[in-house]
């Protein structure tokens, strides 16, 4: 347990310079796709690719961490749920919970049928969105089937505050092969439908294939059942044309995953109804010959951003805080090979990346999963032990903050959830209390205003049911933790 201060060591405020941004992608593309067209020097550009992306921009912030727990194995999902605790899962079968100071975590659950080797175990996990109404958490996981095979399946608990356990498994979807490698496996709820990553569990044959589930974005009912909107009537795919997508988040309207490439071109794709993303006839962008005809014929999307060497790309998460203004607008993603944590800077339209730095001073070895919280702090999960669970557990959930930031002061919401009038207890007296209501799925502000600051009230009656985050201020300089309301 203890502090560590990052400071960015170079390239002030990256994000203002997209010219040298954009000179950097352009070198790495040319020199990648040279080692494509010549391998006999491909070990010798791919070095020299390394050292220059290990030379190029790194993000300049100044913030503190702390280990919020350690001796863990593999926390492969950590979410902020919406009573203010981190929810994890650990790929050896267990799902925990924990107060955000770190100080008591506790197992909620543990899945002895777990087949945790290599890639495979207990991985993604979601959260209801009206998780006071509908105390739901779903966890997708690998075990063995009578025939010796590994299965993939998606199940669905339910989760008793009186106990603090979950129970009611109730497995929803169980259509999905996994393996040894390349499962995927992440989950995110949008509105009242179920995104899960597959990979490709290692079969290439799979991705292209509409009758397989594997390589793939699936869509899906939060019952585990077919939405009738899907692209292909019947079918739970959503994407084609995926190898392994270990990250999923949903921000600005737009949902976006990470990919692990092969020997070259890991990915940030934007994911598309009905697309298909290429792989394996495909690897990055469509610039070889080889590849130009089938990107023409199959409606291949390529990526927003592509790496070359790869870094093995994990969990991503959207930050829009104030606690850390240079990291407003951007993705940030984990990542393993790399060991590095990047702000990927996003455009004024959230569909393109402007430049991806290194946040220096994040040194916790291989990085599995990132969330953050509405009060603007950045949790991430390592993943160090060894994956056939032999060994020391020896991974750690971290906290990530800026100690010069004033902290918020804490207010009572009631009732919540409501179905349209909610009522603020704020300890002080102020001349005036000013609000921002935003969606909580994607940070989008829908509404500013100004409270009675004797009798501070807000009539949600006009909106649709759903999560909502509300932070207030006031005229003096105070600022009021930020809250999610949950309405129904």
């Amino acid at each position: 347990m203890g502090n560590i201060q990052g400071l960015g060591k170079t390239e002030d405020n990256v994000a203002c310079f997209p010219s040298r941004a954009w000179y950097l992608n352009t070198i790495i593309l040319i020199i990648s796709l040279i080692a494509k067209a010549h391998p006999v020097n491909r070990e010798l550009l791919f070095a020299f690719l390394l050292w220059l992306s290990c030379t190029g921009a790194k993000a300049q912030i100044s913030f503190t961490t702390r280990v919020l727990k350690d001796s863990l194995f593999i926390p492969w999902e950590l979410t902020y749920g919406p009573d203010d605790h981190l929810w994890f899962t650990q790929k050896n079968g267990y799902i925990c919970r924990m107060d955000t100071a770190g100080i008591r975590t506790d197992t909620i659950y543990h899945e002895p049928a777990t087949v945790t080797v290599k890639e495979s175990g207990m991985l993604g996990m979601a959260l209801h969105p009206d998780f006071a109404s509908n105390p739901y958490v779903y966890v997708v996981w690998e075990y063995f089937n009578p025939n010796n095979d590994i299965k993939e399946h998606i199940v669905r608990y339910t989760y008793d505050a009186a106990t603090n356990r979950l129970g009611s498994p109730l497995v929803i979807f169980d259509s999905t092969k996994g393996g040894w490698f390349h499962n995927g496996s992440r989950l995110i709820i949008v509105g009242d439908k179920l995104f899960v990553s597959v990979g490709d569990a290692t079969d290439i044959t799979n991705p292209q294939n509409l009758n397989s589930l594997n390589g793939k974005i699936l869509r899906l009912n939060l019952d585990g059942s077919i939405p009738a909107d899907n692209p292909i009537p019947g079918s739970a795919i959503w994407t084609w044309g995926h190898r392994n997508p270990q990250g999923l988040v949903y921000a600005n309207g737009i949902l976006y995953s990470s990919e692990h490439g092969n020997a070259t071109d890991d990915e940030i794709n934007i994911i598309v109804k009905g697309h298909n993303y290429g792989w394996p006839i495909v690897e990055g962008y469509c610039d070889q010959p080889g590849e130009l005809t089938f990107c023409a014929d199959s409606n291949v999307t390529v990526p927003i951003y592509a790496w070359t060497p790869t870094i093995a790309p994990c969990g991503i998460d959207y930050y829009n805080h104030i606690m850390f203004p240079a990291l407003r607008r951007s993705l940030l993603l984990t990542t393993l090979k790399d060991q590095h944590l990047y702000q990927l800077q996003l455009n004024d339209t959230y569909d393109s990346i402007v430049s991806a730095s290194v946040i220096t001073g994040f040194d916790y070895g291989r990085l599995r999963d990132i969330c953050t919280s509405p009060e603007g702090k950045i949790f991430a999960s390592t993943s160090n032990s060894n994956p056939n669970d032999t060994g020391k557990k020896v991974d750690k959930i971290i906290v990530m903050y800026d100690p010069a930031f004033a902290s918020p002061l804490k207010f009572t919401i009631y009732p919540n959830p409501t179905t349209d009038i909610v009522s603020f207890a704020i300890p002080g007296h102020y001349s005036s209390l000013l609000y921002n209501l935003s969606i909580a799925a994607d940070s989008r502000k829908i509404e500013t205003g100004t409270l009675d600051a004797t009798l501070p009230r807000l009539n949600l009656k006009l909106l649709p049911d759903g999560m909502y985050i509300i932070e207030i201020k006031t005229n003096e300089g105070f600022r009021y933790q930020g809250k999610i309301i949950v309405k129904h």
